[in-house]
């Protein structure tokens, strides 16, 4: 319930400053860092699929209403990252140092793509380079520089609960 609260506060700290300071106004070399994408990716990498999925609805939801954009495809995207990001962290180890730095490229990169096919899907016009290229390039490594404070706010926030056994393997059955 406490862990629930923290993620809530996380998720809504990050989404506002997203949408308020971090919006298109402040791109750095093209692009700009995605702090609430890097604040779901580590909040499912310390908690799992299920709170990453939950936070990443949440703040896809709360980013598609402050921004009046097309309701439910931030929410979606975040959603599925969220996921991804839980299931990452629950299978490999949340403890390796590539972790963190690998899901966060890794999911940032698919997000873009993902963004616009989704766009693509609902018929919407989006130049592939201006949606892909130009803000892609800086935004993988601003993501990367902005991960670890991060990652080190959540850690102290969510610090893992005594007594839960974590998965160290993963048994594929055939």
């Amino acid at each position: 319930m406490i862990d629930g609260i923290k993620i809530a506060g996380l998720v809504f700290v990050a989404a506002i400053v997203q949408v308020s300071m971090l919006g298109p106004h402040a791109s750095i070399f093209g692009g700009t860092a995605d702090v609430l994408l890097v604040t779901i990716v580590c909040v499912a990498l310390l908690r799992g699929s299920i709170s990453g999925a939950m936070a990443g609805f949440a703040g896809g939801l709360l980013v598609d209403i402050a921004t009046l954009g097309t309701l439910g495809v931030t929410a979606l995207l975040l959603t599925v990252a969220g996921y991804w990001a839980g299931r990452y962290g629950e299978t490999t180890g949340r403890d390796r140092v590539h972790a963190m730095p690998l899901a966060v490229a890794v999911i940032t990169i698919l997000i873009a793509f993902g963004g616009l096919g989704v766009y693509y899907m609902l018929g919407d016009t989006v130049p592939a380079h201006r949606a892909l290229i130009t803000p892609l390039l800086p935004a993988i490594p601003l993501n990367l520089l902005v991960a670890w404070p991060l990652m080190k706010l959540c850690r102290l926030l969510l610090r893992p609960p005594g007594g839960i056994d974590r998965v160290r393997e993963v048994e594929v059955a055939s």
